[in-house]
């Protein structure tokens, strides 16, 4: 066995005297999601955060309170300013003066100044594809971005980031006014939610945009949260088999050319390469990590949240449930704000594949209503059964808006579709009562989408006719029907609609 020869190692020399000046020239930082332009929550302390020296004083001034501290170990700082109403444009300032060096010489205080801030209601946005979903592509992009210029709506576009462990900051060009230039690659929904509220409530408005178009549940909930629920274990395992195939799918990528030219060069129809999601948006946690715990020191008065189809395939669609209702209560925890509003939509109709149980999903989706301070954006109605990205998205933000209006804002009005309550047998037919049935209408005819089924489980379309706020449903296949269920396909014909005309929710009454 050869030997090397190991050469000592010389310790690198520091005079003394120049360690203050090192130490002087460290910076005070803000994260990225406290920048010129944004908005800070109304009625909640104002929390300005960053990284200095260790030991340096910081001294904040917002609205004409100053807040000072120091710098601790790993040299992280905070502080909260007092809360006050909406309003601005304000400046805030940060000051740090670094701690004299062993010399007693002490460096010039640095001073960050963000100016054009607004003090109003602030919402995170999040989500796959369907949030992501631009205003520049949405039906009604050609009449409304020209009119995108709205100096009180402010908007975060936070960059797509998957991470191992919770990052401190976020990816960001920062915050900017809405205009045609910066609403055209935003949220569709995000905006249009946004100029709703802000028209509404005459407040200054900031949306944050966190999305990543086709990811799951689990990939934006953090891991310890869904690790403390044994039956969320096959996410785990899913993830294994995904990250094990991972080396064949990079191969195909890798030759798909080669094999496409191929089977040209002999007259065979080209081969399909089925999508393949990208492996790091996909990790349970991975988003969470990177898009969204970086903004949980920033106050916010909600979240609207549009996702659902990459947990529709099987053997997936069963857990969604749990995985949402950890995700919400875990967000919630990690803001420490609350309940706050956490105001999502339920998938839309879309024909799929047999692979797929969108009605599943979706009912999963409506279960979720039993947390407190939540509501849901039924969008049966306006979904596109051949493109799983349909291009209303001004209805979709609309109607987040007036669940935000009804349960945030406190206005008396109507905000949800009617909602399976009870179904309760009546010889041959079965009765469905309903919340928020109210004038409930069937659009274009008689009422669709409804079957019944005996203790035999197995269901039968059905007749159904509207009495009062309740639909009656029979089948001459179902002698005594005791289950009901509505909308149970990935792209169902249904048409019950309540008087403000709000879409009633897909549901089953064959439910655990």
């Amino acid at each position: 066995m050869r030997l090397r020869a190991v050469l000592p190692v010389l310790p690198i020399l520091i005079p003394a005297a120049l360690i203050p000046a090192v130490r002087a020239r460290a910076q005070v930082t803000l994260p990225r999601v406290l920048s010129d332009h944004m908005v800070v929550q109304r009625e909640l302390p104002v929390h300005v955060w960053g990284m200095a020296a260790p030991g340096e004083s910081i001294e904040v001034s917002f609205r004409g309170a100053t807040r000072a501290m120091v710098a601790g170990e790993l040299g992280r700082w905070s502080v909260y300013l007092p809360p006050g109403g909406a309003g601005g444009p304000f400046a805030l300032t940060v000051t740090g003066t670094p701690a004299a060096g062993d010399s007693g010489a002490q460096a010039a205080p640095q001073t960050i100044t963000l100016e054009d801030i607004l003090v109003g209601d602030v919402w995170v946005a999040s989500g796959q594809s369907n949030m992501e979903f631009q205003l520049r592509q949405a039906a009604t992009a050609d009449q409304d971005l020209p009119r995108a210029a709205i100096p009180d709506m402010r908007l975060l576009v936070v960059k797509k980031a998957a991470s191992l462990y919770p990052k401190d900051d976020i990816d960001t060009d920062g915050w900017a006014a809405s205009t045609p230039e910066t609403a055209r690659d935003f949220s569709a929904v995000a905006w249009y939610f946004a100029r709703e509220i802000g028209s509404q409530e005459h407040v200054p408005v900031g949306v944050i945009d966190s999305t990543w178009g086709g990811t799951p549940g689990e990939a934006w909930t953090r891991m310890a949260a869904l690790g403390a629920d044994a039956a969320l274990a096959p996410l785990f395992v899913s993830w294994g088999k995904m990250t094990e195939g991972e080396p064949d799918a990079l191969l195909r990528e890798a030759n798909k050319q080669r094999i496409l030219d191929e089977a040209k060069a002999e007259g065979k129809p080209a081969p399909e390469f089925p999508w393949v999601p990208t492996l790091e948006s996909w990790g349970p946690g991975m988003l969470w990590n990177g898009m969204i715990a970086p903004l949980t020191p920033f106050p916010i008065r909600g979240v609207i949240w549009y996702q659902g189809e990459s947990n529709s395939p099987l053997e997936r669609a069963p857990l969604y449930g749990r995985i949402f209702r950890t995700l919400i209560e875990d967000w919630r925890r990690a803001w420490g704000e609350g309940d706050f509003p956490f105001l999502y939509v339920q998938i839309s109709s879309f024909k799929s594949t047999p692979a797929e149980d969108w009605a599943e999903l979706r009912e999963q989706q409506l279960k979720a209503l039993a947390l407190r301070n939540t509501a849901m954006a039924v969008t049966i109605d306006i979904g596109n059964p051949d493109n799983v990205h349909p291009t209303d998205k001004l209805d979709v933000g609309l109607r987040l808006a007036r669940a935000a209006r009804a349960l945030s804002y406190g206005e008396a009005i109507e905000y949800s579709g009617p909602l399976f309550r009870q179904a309760t047998p009546e010889g041959a037919s079965v009765r469905v009562w309903f919340d928020h049935g109210e004038g409930l209408t069937a659009k274009g005819g008689a009422v669709s989408g409804f079957e019944v089924a005996g203790a035999d489980g197995k269901f039968a379309p059905a007749t159904a006719r509207i009495e009062g706020a309740t639909v009656v449903a029979s089948s001459p296949d179902v002698a005594q029907p005791v289950l009901v269920r509505y909308g149970w396909s990935n792209s169902p014909d249904c048409n019950l609609f309540n008087g403000t005309g709000l879409p009633a929710s897909p549901f089953t009454s064959a439910g655990d």
